[in-house]
């Protein structure tokens, strides 16, 4: 039987946290209940040496901050000196950003910075933010690689389900052809309701209430956040520098819930989907509505469910990744943070 080999040489890193919102929290739950795991399995040791938001300002000490304590609303002294992100990551003597901010989705400002100084100060960089590789990843993966460093992004897209490290790391030689899927749950949440004959507003009610849509639901029900996520694949993983302008965007505000119900009792009910697609040398790239048949994986997807299905040139039908979640679940924060997590051990374990 073969058993996994230990690593029995310990390397302890300098971990800054940018953003400690819900993603940043569970990060640090996830860190504190996997310590062991990570130590004893990886090599890896860890201490948070950063910690910086609006509200708590810029807290750095290069000796380690109790995340328990921090956890428990117990906040360090803020370091009135530090002016900038420069200066706190410097105090802190970061070996990792974790950048979890919030995504500004037309200019990746101003994480995109944030993200470059790190890397220029010889620091791996982690983030959940989509707006940084959908308008800057060339140049910060070229700044990555010539400091020796990573820039990994894996919770931008289906978080809890490895798209772009399954991709890149199982698939070599292949070019993905076309991508399709739903990447959205809010939207599927909200079609979902309606098909059970709620009104639009009745229906964005119902995920606000799950914890799937904000208060202005507005960036999910009209597109904006499937179109960030298809211009970080076409990014990344088809080597295309697509712009958010130049999706075709489609919302699901039109829909009406008698002609939803017909479509699902007819088996080919509506779903919010994310296309992309080789056209020689460009990509078509939509997010629209459409009836999917019955037999197409995306028909049986359940509501907070999320699904990608990738074809490659010499990979005959495709690979299909679902993230499956039961009715009235969500990914949610913990999910995003467990990607943000496994990043890091990839980064420090290459």
């Amino acid at each position: 039987m073969h058993t996994k080999e230990r690593k029995t040489e310990i390397k302890t890193y300098n971990l800054c946290i940018l953003g400690f919102g819900n993603v940043g929290r569970a990060l640090a739950r996830h860190l504190l209940a996997k310590r062991e795991d990570l130590r004893n399995e990886y090599g890896i040791e860890w201490r948070v040496t950063g910690v910086a938001t609006r509200r708590m300002g810029w807290i750095a000490d290069p000796q380690g901050i109790d995340l328990e304590a921090l956890l428990a609303g117990n906040v360090p002294p803020t370091q009135t000196e530090l002016r900038d992100v420069q200066e706190w990551l410097q105090a802190a003597q970061a070996d990792v950003l974790f950048e979890l901010t919030s995504t500004n989705p037309q200019t990746g400002q101003p994480a995109i910075d944030y993200m470059r100084t790190a890397l220029e100060l010889g620091a791996h960089v982690v983030t959940a933010n989509k707006g940084p590789v959908v308008h800057a990843y060339v140049e910060l993966e070229e700044l990555a690689q010539r400091k020796g460093k990573r820039f990994l992004f894996e919770a931008t897209v289906m978080a809890g389900a490895p798209i772009f490290s399954l991709y890149q790391n199982s698939l070599p030689a292949t070019k993905l052809m076309r991508f399709r899927g739903l990447l959205n749950s809010t939207s599927n949440v909200i079609i979902n309701e309606m098909e059970q004959g709620k009104n639009f507003a009745e229906a964005v009610k119902r995920a606000q209430e799950l914890g799937i849509a904000e208060t202005d639901p507005s960036l999910d029900v009209d597109g904006w956040d499937a179109t960030v996520k298809l211009c970080a694949i076409a990014n990344v993983l088809m080597d295309v520098p697509l712009k958010l302008e130049e999706v075709q965007r489609e919302g699901i505000r039109e829909l009406q819930p008698a002609e939803l119900q017909r479509a699902r009792a007819a088996g080919t009910p509506y779903k919010q989907v994310a296309t992309l697609e080789r056209v020689g040398q460009d990509v078509v790239a939509r997010v629209q509505t459409e009836q999917v048949e019955a037999g197409d994986p995306l028909a049986a997807v359940s509501p907070a469910s999320m699904l990608a299905h990738m074809e490659m040139d010499i990979v005959p039908g495709g690979l299909t990744v679902t993230l499956h979640l039961p009715e009235d679940e969500t990914a949610g924060p913990d999910a995003t943070a467990y990607d943000v997590m496994a990043d890091f051990i990839r980064a420090v374990s290459a």
